[in-house]
C-alpha cells in the first residue's frame, strides 16, 4: 500500500479505504480503487475498530498529498466517522488545493471540479446540520419519555442521597472518615469528594 515516496510533479490520484470493524472487509473498496486505475503504491488504508480514533493511513495520505492531487474513495463516508468530520476534511482539502472524488455514492462527488465542490459543500453542510438537529430531537424524546416514567437521565448517582446526608451529619459530629465509611458503607474516596464539595460550597 501507499508509502508516500516518489511523488511526481503535478496532480495525481491517491486512494483511501477504511473499515471500522473487524467484521468488515476492505476488498470491495480496494477493488473499486484498482478499477479506477489507482495502483497499490498509491492506496492508503485504515483497518481499525470503531473504538479506535487513530487513523494512521489517513494521516500518511494527507502528509503525502500535494496541491493538484485528488483523493479517491469508494464512498464519501469512508473519510470520516460523521458528517461533521467529512465536511471539515473536504473544506481543509479545498484550502490546500486537493480534490476529493467518490466512486460509488448515489451522486458521485468530485471536488476537483469547482462547480461540484460548491455543490458538495452545500449538501454536506445541510446534511451535517440535519444530523445535529435529528440527534438533538432524539435526545429530547428520550429525556421526555424517561421523565414521564420517573426514570433519571444521565450518569446514575453512585450513592443514595440519604447515605450522603448521613455522612454529612456524622462529619459534623466530629467522626473520622473511617467511622463514617463504616457506618454509611460509602468508601473513603467517595466521602472525600462529597464532603469536600460541601466545604467548597460553604466557603463560596
Amino acid at each position: 500500500m501507499g508509502n508516500g515516496s516518489d511523488h511526481p510533479m503535478g496532480g495525481m490520484e491517491l486512494g483511501y479505504a477504511r473499515v471500522s470493524t473487524t467484521r468488515q472487509s476492505l476488498d470491495r473498496q480496494l477493488d473499486a480503487l484498482a478499477a479506477a486505475g489507482i495502483g497499490d503504491e498509491r492506496i492508503y488504508v485504515d483497518n481499525k475498530t470503531g473504538t479506535t480514533v487513530d487513523r494512521d493511513g489517513l494521516t500518511q495520505l494527507l502528509a503525502c498529498a500535494r496541491r493538484g492531487d485528488t483523493i479517491v474513495v469508494h464512498t464519501l463516508d469512508r473519510t470520516g466517522r460523521n458528517l461533521g468530520e467529512v465536511l471539515n476534511l473536504v473544506h481543509d482539502l479545498a484550502e490546500k488545493g486537493i480534490g476529493l472524488r467518490s466512486l460509488a455514492d448515489p451522486l458521485p462527488i468530485n471536488t476537483a471540479d469547482e462547480g461540484m465542490r460548491r455543490v458538495a459543500f452545500l449538501l454536506l453542510a445541510l446534511f451535517a446540520e440535519m444530523e445535529r438537529t435529528f440527534t438533538a430531537e432524539r435526545a429530547a424524546r428520550v429525556r421526555a419519555v424517561a421523565e414521564a416514567s420517573g426514570r433519571q437521565i444521565g450518569r446514575p448517582v453512585a450513592h443514595a442521597e440519604g447515605k450522603i446526608e448521613h455522612a454529612r451529619l456524622l462529619e459534623a459530629e466530629g467522626n473520622s472518615l473511617g467511622v463514617i465509611a463504616a457506618k454509611t458503607g460509602i468508601p473513603k474516596t467517595s466521602l472525600h469528594r462529597y464532603l469536600a464539595t460541601d466545604s467548597a460550597g460553604e466557603q463560596a
